[in-house]
């Protein structure tokens, strides 16, 4: 037997029975909480690599899943409204991490006046689905929660600061949820920006990213150990995921637009690599398809034109002409460099098993000991409306691609 499955048996041993009696008994959905936790670009194979008891314990008295495939593009702010609305990007409005907006203007995730502009956010996120029907929500760092999307934020929310250490937003999730029950939220969404950043840098194959992987996992049993004092922890639902994954690049693997194209031939430009949508100055479209269409490992799409599977196109806020590196490649503007074409990328097409994700889950609503088929980050509105018993808004995710995980 493993050294990891030993682990496992040691903490069931230690800890199952201690939450056992805790967990007897399903209470109404009515009454059900769900606290969502996303750590960002944890690719779905990062806990395979490493120990990590806390993720193995949630798998072992709920459910998991091998993978979760993201939206396209696999980048941070699509995804994370994704999974807040149950929407794809083409639907829900945030397009890309940048895009601009013909009626609003020019979004950046840096931005703070665009982010917290609610012109820029269609749909109906989780949180304003929970507030509209009288569910208290709170939100610590969610993609767009830091606006009143249809007039509705979540009760409590807060703007963005990633100085703020992952301890002191678990003891705030923790503070909330210790709220008297007129003030309590029954519905959390928090985000930690790891391992995302360090992957980025060092790229997901480094031994600093299984470091950190194990760091994570630590605090998460912190968390779960705060959770199990609470009175009312045989009611909530603990959901652990993430936005994308993350893959190696090489200064190697690098497709140099101006080596085919002048930049002059360009009115608008947007995204980051390994996908750009781009609008050309007035007839220079053709010139630009028929040139960039021949360089190899690059694929150049008419919007109208990218695959059906993508979902993605429809969108006024996308730009005339997408351009999607290969696998393995990235594609830029001017030479390559060690700050952007070393270390890890993501964003690119979700049938690329590297930008899979995770989905971790136990309480009261989950199955335990159970391995679901994998799905879409898509699917977490429905399942979370149905965990909860509110009345969904319409949306592209599909409960029943999620129902075998619950009870």
């Amino acid at each position: 037997m493993g050294k990891k499955n030993v682990l496992i048996l040691v903490l069931a041993s230690m800890i199952i029975a201690s939450c056992g009696m805790q967990r007897q008994g399903k209470p109404d959905a009515s009454e059900q909480y769900v606290v969502m936790l996303s750590m960002d670009g944890f690719r779905w194979d990062y806990a395979d690599r490493v120990e990590t008891p806390w993720l193995d314990y949630i798998a072992g008295n709920g459910v998991s899943t091998e993978y979760v495939k993201p939206a396209f593009p696999t980048k941070t702010f699509p995804n994370h409204y994704t999974m807040a609305t149950g929407l794809y990007p083409d639907n829900h409005g945030i397009v890309d991490n940048n895009f601009t907006c013909p009626e609003v203007g020019t979004y950046r995730l840096r931005d703070r006046d665009a982010v917290e502009n609610s012109d820029f956010y269609y749909g109906e996120p989780i949180w304003v689905t929970a507030e509209k029907q009288d569910v208290t929500a709170a939100s610590f760092f969610w993609v767009g929660s830091e606006a009143p999307v249809q007039g509705v934020q979540p009760t409590y929310w807060k703007r963005y600061d990633g100085r703020i250490s992952y301890s002191d937003r678990i003891d705030t999730v923790i503070d909330w949820l210790q709220l008297p029950l007129e003030e309590r939220p029954r519905l959390i969404t928090f985000y930690f920006n790891e391992p995302d950043s360090k992957g980025h840098y060092v790229g997901p194959d480094s031994p600093e990213i299984d470091e950190l992987v194990m760091e994570l996992d630590s605090l998460l049993g912190l968390f779960i150990n705060d959770l199990k004092q609470l009175p009312h922890y045989n009611k909530i639902n603990l959901i652990v995921t993430s936005d994308h994954g993350m893959t190696e690049v090489t200064m190697e693997n690098y497709v140099n637009i101006d080596s085919y194209t002048p930049r002059s031939w360009y009115e608008r430009t947007h995204g980051g690599n390994p996908i750009l949508h781009v609008t050309p100055k007035e007839g220079m479209k053709d010139s630009i398809l028929a040139i960039l269409q021949t360089v190899e490992n690059i694929s150049v799409w008419e919007k109208h034109e990218v695959p059906e599977r993508l979902n993605y196109g429809t969108s006024e806020r996308i730009e005339d002409i997408v351009i999607l590196a290969d696998s393995t490649w990235s594609v830029w503007w001017g030479e390559p460099s060690t700050r952007f074409n070393t270390g890890g990328a993501h964003g690119w097409d979700n049938a690329k098993k590297d930008m899979h994700t995770i989905f971790y889950a136990m309480g009261p609503a989950f199955k335990e000991n159970y391995v679901h088929t994998p799905f879409e980050l898509v699917d977490l509105y429905p399942m979370i409306t149905h965990i909860m018993g509110l009345e969904p808004a319409e949306v592209d995710g599909k409960l029943e691609r999620v129902k075998g995980m619950f009870h």
